[in-house]
């Protein structure tokens, strides 16, 4: 057992192996691709649902020909729409921090405002008209 395996390795070239490989790598690629034209064609709004199933059935029936087809039809626009999702995400992203920051910065406006009353510094009816323009803004 011990020799066919010895064996087995010595049979195998070594321009055999990076053809394996280079082989393993393009098809790990293919599916890839494959992933993808099928997610953008399900996260596409401007697409209908039969214009949807028709690529779908499309792309899996003949899927080299249905990918290449997709690419050369609608390869443009993947990457407009894909650019549309990443800045509507990153701006759906900085709003929740401007809330989020909004209301710990109306938190620390009222506390100076209170230090502020504390020392002195401002009568108690300032004090009420400042807290007023905080807490509406």
């Amino acid at each position: 057992m011990k020799d066919s395996m010895l064996n087995l390795a010595v049979d195998y070239p070594l321009l055999n192996m990076f053809w394996t490989m280079m082989m393993i790598f393009i098809w790990v690629l293919w599916f890839m691709l494959l992933f993808r034209v099928i997610g953008d064609i399900f996260r596409d709004d401007g697409l209908s649902g039969w214009g949807k199933a028709g690529w779908t059935i499309f792309v899996i029936l003949l899927p080299f020909l249905g990918v290449f087809v997709y690419l050369i039809a609608r390869g443009r626009g993947m990457g407009e729409r894909e650019l549309k999702r990443a800045q509507r995400s990153e701006e759906e992203f900085r709003s929740y921090v401007r809330q989020s920051a909004g209301a710990g910065s109306q938190a620390e406006e009222l506390a100076r405002l209170a230090e502020l009353k504390n020392r002195g510094d401002i009568t108690a009816a300032e004090f009420e008209q400042a807290k007023a323009k905080v807490l509406a803004a």
